[in-house]
């Protein structure tokens, strides 16, 4: 049994059909035993990516409101929620300060950073498939899982 944090590149993955799906999809069987985590603000990236596909043709308004939805009940059961805080923010602020990251990339990374600080002697697995944030959870040494790669 593995604690997962899915950075929203990776979330997505578990709704809409792109290359990592299969991977993702495989982690999330429930014999498996695997447990889950993202961030409060995965909602607004998660949401953002979504309607970003509606507007794009990729998929239909009903296609999106079903699976923000499907996300939305998740969210309230089987994810562990890593709630936004002030040391949160700190975090990201430092994060941005030695790597080359989006602002709400250095967001993500801090989300994973608290959720590691608080969650003893099990080490969630980053996931993500942005390769820069990889990279800077690689760099720290943190275990990555990029679901996209082979």
């Amino acid at each position: 049994m593995t604690l997962y944090y899915l950075e929203t590149s990776a979330l997505v993955k578990l709704y809409v059909y792109e290359p990592g799906t299969e991977r993702l999809v495989s982690l999330t069987a429930s014999d498996t035993g695997n447990r889950f985590a993202i961030l409060s603000l995965a909602q607004v990236e998660f949401r953002s990516a979504i309607r970003r596909q509606q507007r794009g043709g990729e998929i239909s308004r009903s296609e999106a409101d079903v699976l923000i939805d499907s996300f939305r009940q998740h969210s309230e059961g089987r994810f562990l929620v890593q709630p936004f805080t002030e040391s949160l923010l700190d975090v990201a602020l430092a994060l941005l300060d030695g790597y080359p990251l989006r602002g709400f990339d250095a967001v993500q990374l801090a989300g994973y950073l608290m959720l590691r600080s608080v969650s003893g002697v099990e080490e969630p697995v980053f996931v993500c498939a942005d390769k820069a944030l990889l990279s800077a959870a690689r760099n720290e040494g943190y275990p990555i899982l990029d679901p996209s790669s082979p």
